[in-house]
């Protein structure tokens, strides 16, 4: 299958980040016949205390430090016959462990979608298990009318990433919510609580990967915490977790990727959906108990932090023609950066900002650049797999009414940005 692979792990729990994956692949090479692999029976590895098999002791702990994560289980307790929850594992990992903390957390209405509860990876019902696909809610949006759900969630097969909708109730409609609008919901609401009941640390951090979302800085910002940007990957994030305890620096608070994936809390050091799922069903109860929806929850976050609004654009070109053709186009935004970006004219006094990212590995692949003080901002980058780039685009836009604000969301908003490199982008187009 085109995209088969697996995940490689290092000692702190996090995926390797380099110079370990270079070393591995060094070894690797080494190896030029089948029979230079060490081997060795069952039995022996398991006697050698080699061989472990993970049961219900790990899960219950597993559990118990999810459940830590919870700020206010009173609140849970308080709306949990009032709210009412669809979820869809689309039938990968996610759903015993899922539905069994939103039940230990005491959540009574969880509705989850029959077709895609148990795993097969044929995946029968849905062309794209992926929970940024909207296709992948047909059928959880289908119960969720029938039930009059708050809040309709989805985990990918390996539950590692949540995807969202929540009902706004002044039109009826469920409104689907980027990675990055369910990830400052959950960011803004532990740092406002945590800070509030006194337990937000005084040197506390929030992580996150240089193409997510601007408005992470202004909420930091506003609660006094350190705003870390690495490279794209949730294995950056992890590692900051093992550098802060190695240099007892700062102490994570949160950490989110814009591709729907983040953590809350130490005890992991990748995303992990099954915590993103409980925290942002804290936020729906907490909203419930101030007579709120979640979509105004963020409306709220937009009012107070300015209204952004990003978007991604990939083109694939595989093969080594279309690896030399991606490289140009990086060497080309590098070295001679557009004097226009249709309808804005850059003056030659004000150019466009490229912005070097010194101390980050595989700065090689990205490019960074801002336009009008940051009013507007996009990242260039080559994927994972060296056969695609894209361009990630952020624009801010303030005073925006919040009648406006839904209505706005995939139109026109303000000012038409195109960007023609290497393909056109429209924002809010």
């Amino acid at each position: 299958p085109e995209y088969n692979g697996y995940k490689v792990y290092w000692e702190d729990g996090a995926q390797i980040t380099p110079p370990h994956d270079k070393n591995i692949l060094a070894e690797v090479a080494k190896v030029t016949d089948f029979s230079q692999v060490k081997t060795m029976m069952k039995s022996e590895a398991e006697a050698a205390g080699l061989y472990h098999t993970i049961g219900k002791e790990m899960d219950d702990r597993y559990m118990e430090e999810l459940k830590k994560q919870s700020i206010h289980p009173e609140i849970i307790k308080a709306m949990a016959k009032d709210i009412k929850i669809v979820y869809t594992p689309l039938h990968g990992t996610g759903n015993l462990p899922v539905r069994r903390v939103l039940k230990e957390l005491g959540f009574e209405n969880v509705y989850v979608v029959k077709e895609q509860e148990l795993p097969d990876g044929n995946f029968p019902t849905v062309s794209y298990p992926n929970p940024e696909s909207p296709k992948a809610f047909e059928l959880a949006l289908k119960l969720a009318k029938e039930v009059d759900a708050d809040i309709v969630l989805a985990t990918d097969p390996d539950a590692d990433r949540l995807g969202v909708y929540a009902k706004d109730t002044k039109t009826g409609e469920y409104v689907s919510f980027t990675g990055n609008m369910s990830g400052m919901l959950i960011a803004e609401y532990i740092l406002r609580e945590k800070k509030a009941n006194g337990t937000l640390p005084a040197n506390g951090a929030l992580v996150e990967t240089i193409v997510t979302t601007d408005m992470a800085k202004a909420i930091a910002k506003a609660y006094g915490v350190k705003l870390i940007e690495v490279l794209t990957g949730f294995k950056y994030i992890g590692e900051q977790i093992k550098f802060f305890e190695q240099q007892n620096s700062y102490e994570y608070v949160f950490g989110l990727e814009e591709s729907y994936g983040c953590l809350a809390g130490t005890y992991a050091r990748d995303k992990d959906a099954c915590v993103a799922v409980m925290m942002l069903c804290e936020v729906a109860a907490w909203c419930k108990s101030n007579g709120i929806t979640l979509w105004d929850a963020m409306v709220s976050l937009y009012e107070t932090y300015g209204y952004y609004k990003e978007g991604l654009e990939t083109m694939t070109l595989k093969g080594m023609d279309g690896a030399e053709k991606i490289q140009s186009m990086m060497n080309e935004m590098r070295n001679n950066p557009p004097k226009k970006i249709e309808p804005i004219i850059i003056p030659a006094e004000h150019p466009m900002t490229i912005t070097a990212l010194s101390g980050l590995n595989g700065i090689d692949n990205l490019i960074t650049s801002s336009i009008h003080e940051n009013a507007v901002r996009y990242t260039q980058r080559v994927e994972n797999c060296a056969c695609g780039i894209s361009v990630i685009y952020f624009k801010i836009a303030s005073n925006i009414v919040s009648a406006e604000i839904q209505k706005a969301v995939g139109s026109d908003l303000a000012i038409i940005f195109t960007v023609k490199l290497p393909f056109t982008i429209s924002l809010f187009g």
